[in-house]
Order: C-alpha cells, then sequence, then structure tokens
C-alpha cells in the first residue's frame, strides 16, 4: 500500500523545494485515498533540437514518480515555444519558425524516451497547442486572471522595466498559459527547475480560478554548464547533449571543474563513492564513463576513456576524423583561412591557435610564426586544433 509520507521523503530528495509545505504529502495522501496515481506534469518548450544534461535532472525526477507508479504528463510546448519563456532572460527571446518548433519538438519526444520509463500507464506525452488553440471568449476569461502589478514583481520582469528594456505583451501572458497547462492535464504535481518558480507557482492560480485542485511544485537545482559558472544551455556552449557521441559526453564531461564533481554526480544519480574526494580526476574519469554508459550502452564508457586517453595522454591521432575539402586552390594556402574553414572559427582565433602553438599536422606542433603552408603540407594530413578537433585535409 502507498505510504504517503515516506513516499514524499523519498521523492524530496536532492530538490530545492516543495512548495508549498507538506502539499506533496497532501496530494500523494489524496491519490492513495481515490486509490489513483498522481498526475505529474513537466513541460518542455522546443526552442532547441537536442535534450542536454539540465534537463536530464528533471527528467530523473519525474522517473522516480514513475517507478512509484504514478503518471508523468511530458508537456512539449509547440505553443509556448511560440511565445518564448523569459524566464532569466534580460531580452525578449527570438521568435521560432512553425518548421523549427515541430523538429525540435519531435526530437525532445524521442529523445525524453532514454529517461522516461514508456509505459502507456505511465506516461502521457501532450501538446499544448491541443488546448491553447481556443476560442477568443476562452482566452479572454483566462486573461482576466493575472494582474499586471503581480507579473512585473518577477524579477526578469522587473529588471527589464526599470532598466527601461523592452517587454511584450506576449511575455506577459507566458506564465498564464503554461498554468493552463496545468489545468488542461489535471496536474497533481508539476516540476522544473528554480528558474521556473514563479511559473510553477502561478499555475496553481489559474487552477484556482478555474476551480481545480492545486498542484504540488516541486524546483529542482540547475545543473551548471561545463564551464562550473552558468546554467547548462546550449546557447552558451556549455552543454553535453544525451545523443552525442560517448567520445564527446567523455571528452566535455573531463573540462569540468573540479568543484563541480559532486554537484553532477548528485544531480545525476551517479555514486562516486568508491573513488576518494582527493583524486578528483578519478572521480571525473568515473563521472564521464557512467555518463557515457547511460547514454550510449554497456561498453561505451571504457571504449570514450580509451579514445580519450589517446589523443589526450598519448597524443595519438584517432583513427577516424572527419574530413575537410579545400576549396582554395591558392598557392600558398593561408593556415587561418584553412582553419576558419575547417573548424567554423574566426581568422583572428586560428591565428592565436598557431601563436600559441595550438595547432598540429599530423600531431607535430606548427611553427608558431608560419602562417603559410605549401598545399603538400596539409593536404592528405591530419590537421589538429586545439585539443579536440581533428580534420583530415582532402584536394578540392
Amino acid at each position: 500500500m502507498p505510504d504517503p509520507r515516506s513516499d514524499a521523503a523519498f521523492l524530496s530528495r536532492n530538490v530545492a523545494a516543495v512548495q508549498p509545505e507538506g502539499a506533496l504529502e497532501a496530494r500523494l495522501a489524496a491519490a492513495a485515498k481515490e486509490d489513483r496515481p498522481l498526475r505529474v506534469k513537466l513541460g518542455i518548450d522546443p526552442t532547441a533540437p537536442d535534450i542536454h544534461l539540465g534537463h536530464v535532472v528533471v527528467l530523473q525526477k519525474l522517473r522516480e514518480f514513475q517507478d512509484l507508479g504514478h503518471r508523468v504528463v511530458l508537456i512539449i510546448g509547440d505553443y509556448t515555444a511560440r511565445v518564448g519563456d523569459p524566464s532569466g532572460r534580460s531580452a525578449t527571446r527570438p521568435v521560432l519558425t512553425g518548421e523549427a518548433i515541430e523538429h525540435n519538438a519531435t526530437t525532445y519526444r524521442e529523445q525524453a524516451k532514454r529517461v522516461l520509463d514508456q509505459d502507456l500507464k505511465l506516461l502521457e506525452v501532450r501538446r499544448n497547442g491541443e488546448w491553447l488553440d481556443m476560442p477568443m471568449d476562452r482566452f479572454l476569461t483566462l486573461a482576466r486572471i493575472p494582474k499586471v502589478a503581480q507579473l512585473l514583481e518577477r524579477d526578469d520582469f522587473h529588471k527589464r522595466f526599470t532598466a527601461n528594456k523592452p517587454i511584450s505583451l506576449l511575455e506577459l501572458l507566458y506564465p498564464l498559459l503554461q498554468g493552463y497547462d496545468s489545468v488542461a492535464v489535471e496536474a497533481d504535481v508539476e516540476i522544473g527547475g528554480t528558474d521556473q518558480t514563479f511559473n510553477l507557482l502561478f499555475g496553481r492560480d489559474v487552477q484556482r480560478a478555474e476551480g481545480r485542485p492545486e498542484q504540488a511544485v516541486i524546483t529542482m537545482p540547475l545543473l551548471v554548464g561545463t564551464d562550473g559558472v552558468q546554467k547548462m544551455s546550449k546557447s552558451l556552449g556549455n552543454h553535453i547533449g544525451i545523443t552525442e557521441t560517448p567520445e564527446e559526453i567523455f571528452g566535455r564531461t573531463m573540462r569540468i571543474p573540479d568543484e563541480t564533481i559532486a554537484t553532477w554526480s548528485g544531480l545525476l544519480g551517479i555514486d562516486l563513492s568508491r573513488w576518494p574526494e582527493n583524486e578528483p580526476r578519478e572521480r571525473k574519469r568515473a563521472l564521464a564513463r557512467s555518463l557515457c554508459e547511460r547514454f550510449a550502452g554497456l561498453g561505451a564508457g571504457e571504449q570514450a576513456q580509451e579514445a580519450f586517453d589517446r589523443v589526450f595522454r598519448d597524443r595519438e591521432i584517432p583513427a577516424e576524423i572527419p574530413e575537410h575539402v579545400l576549396e582554395s586552390g591558392e598557392d600558398p594556402l593561408h593556415l587561418p583561412a584553412v582553419l576558419s574553414a575547417a573548424f567554423g572559427v574566426s581568422r583572428s582565433d586560428a591565428r592565436r591557435a598557431i601563436t600559441q602553438g595550438g595547432v598540429r599536422v599530423d600531431g607535430e606542433v606548427w611553427p608558431a610564426r608560419t602562417l603559410d603552408a605549401e598545399p603538400d603540407q596539409l593536404i592528405d594530413r591530419a590537421l589538429q586544433m586545439g585539443k579536440r578537433r581533428f580534420v583530415r585535409l582532402r584536394k578540392g
């Protein structure tokens, strides 16, 4: 039989907050009395094509609810993505095309399967376009719920308002639309990152105004990115996608600062107790192996570690590296231009890498003061920039 108190204690592990206090246990007790599972909501706006480890922190908490027999409602925000979540933003988000949103929504749904149980009794996947495409009279009724002063108390809006930075009417409506999602799917619980606290609590206001029971709100800590400073985000380039190659997952994990290892392992549910805290390198390698195993399969961690060691410890060139076709017929070749085209960097960054000894050809450091090369010095050779980027140059 369900034990609401012990279940609430289990589900409250590693969370930032459960609001209001005691709400989760109360919702668990009510569901047990009605002999039904909880409906646990997570909304994700498909503003990028891939799920990264920051999303996994929240998805794992959903999986814990599933493991206790509760039903997760994953909402793909195909309509709210058109508005753009203002959480943590100092400016209006760019508008995505319908095609981009549709593409991202498809990949989100597929990638979430790597974490969530796919049993139809435990998972319901919806798009909020199902209910947000509503008649105008219904929308006007909802629009009476939020008060402008209430919305402007929100930290990101308040900062932009006092700085005379633009805030669109659509952005002000975002919390209302997300809150109505909770009404539409009859959410008992909603989960999100700490940056979503205002939106999640506002969902309770919308439910109350609609005469529905109010959801418990669980906020999860934000996973910092590989820079160890800002939250993980693809737009900041400090993310690790769950569909990346094991070599990329391993290599990027090895970049994280030592002081973030414990936070990463705790939020991602990886036990590093076998490795002493005074051995951060081995703890980080174990963390990287575990992530590879989780998202790429058995054996992927060891293979990625071996590849990493060959490149970084033994300075070997990978057996398989992408090719880049030289389009220029110049003789000699201007190496900063070649690097810029091959790796997508600026010429100034390429020139800086050369002068700092960060460019190698077939494993040998390229002379720091040599910016031009004869074609036979580069064609059919492995060009390396930095520690982890390789291409093999071919003649066009």
